[in-house]
């Protein structure tokens, strides 16, 4: 009876969670919140599914064999002075070298296509610049075009290109945001960038990458893919926060060396960006003011080799 009463735990507790599992939304690369995303799922599932013609009939040959020439098998030939066969050693070239030519080229085709610097086309609205940087142990998003900002918490309108500069207040790290796009290497006195698009309303998960210290496993944010009106209506709330982001407040984050709660910042210095990019790798009396075209923003190109040196 209590071996029946046992299993019953175990069949509805087994139950119960896969109910759970079953009921949870996936998040990540094999979830896309838009098309870049969705290209790299697309791209993920051609290689596997090539990679598989190797590796399936190399895993049913393998038992076939060990079953057909066990000691038992009296039909199966066995053959010790068998050296070679053209046609064996043609199958187990041939095959290969055919799969990685076709996957070479599909790498080739498909790292072009994604180029993170290449700016997305597509859409009803106007491309939006966020510029992002890295900080210990939290994530600056910086509006230029609507001059307002915000720490740990990201905000994209739907169906938009979104054209992403990103730097390091300190040390080497890389945003990820698995739903939108791949990672991207934040680096302090170099902009790097990324291009996404969100194409689904709702909330997300964004996370660094690249260890870079104690806080490092803290250092998430919030993403938030919302329509025109909700886009407009986290700007408002942005505006009404009061807070200012200007340079000294800005020396004072950078200062803070921890995780930091979410914050919002009604208003932002225009060059922000551009002297967080100095400032990563020069003091502050270095640094030189410069005019920023505000259509390109401070990276000034959307090449490593032409932009900021």
């Amino acid at each position: 009876m209590e071996a029946r009463q046992r299993s019953i735990r175990a069949t509805v507790i087994g139950a119960a969670l896969a109910m759970v599992i079953l009921g949870s939304r996936a998040e990540g690369v094999l979830d896309p919140w838009g098309p870049v995303a969705a290209t790299q799922r697309q791209l993920l599932y051609e290689c596997v599914g090539v990679m598989l013609i190797v590796v399936v009939p190399v895993i049913v040959l393998t038992l076939a064999f060990a079953w057909w020439f066990r000691a038992s098998n009296r039909r199966a030939a066995y053959l010790p002075d068998w050296s070679y066969s053209g046609k064996v050693e043609f199958s187990i070239w041939i095959i290969p070298l055919l799969i990685v030519l076709f996957l070479a080229a599909v790498a080739w085709v498909s790292s072009h296509e994604l180029d993170p610097y290449r700016p997305l086309h597509g859409g009803p609205n106007k491309r939006l610049r966020v510029e992002v940087v890295a900080m210990d142990w939290k994530w600056l998003f910086i509006y230029p075009e609507l001059g307002v900002a915000s720490v740990n918490e990201l905000a994209l309108p739907l169906d938009t290109p979104v054209t992403m500069d990103i730097t390091s207040a300190s040390v080497m790290n890389a945003i990820f945001i698995p739903g939108l796009a791949g990672q991207i290497y934040a680096m302090a006195g170099m902009c790097t960038q990324m291009s996404v698009m969100a194409g689904r309303e709702g909330e997300y998960s964004g996370l660094s990458s690249q260890f870079s210290g104690d806080g490092f496993s803290d250092m998430r944010f919030k993403v938030i893919a919302a329509d025109g009106p909700g886009f407009e209506r986290w700007i408002d709330g942005l505006r009404r926060s009061g807070q200012i982001l200007d340079k000294p407040a800005y020396e004072r984050l950078v200062g803070q060396r921890a995780s930091a709660a979410t914050a919002y910042y009604a208003a932002a210095d225009s060059d922000l960006f551009d002297y967080a990019l100095q400032r990563g790798t020069r003091p502050v009396s270095a640094i030189k003011a410069r005019t920023v075209n505000p259509q390109v923003g401070a990276c000034q190109d959307m090449t490593l080799t032409n932009g900021v040196n």
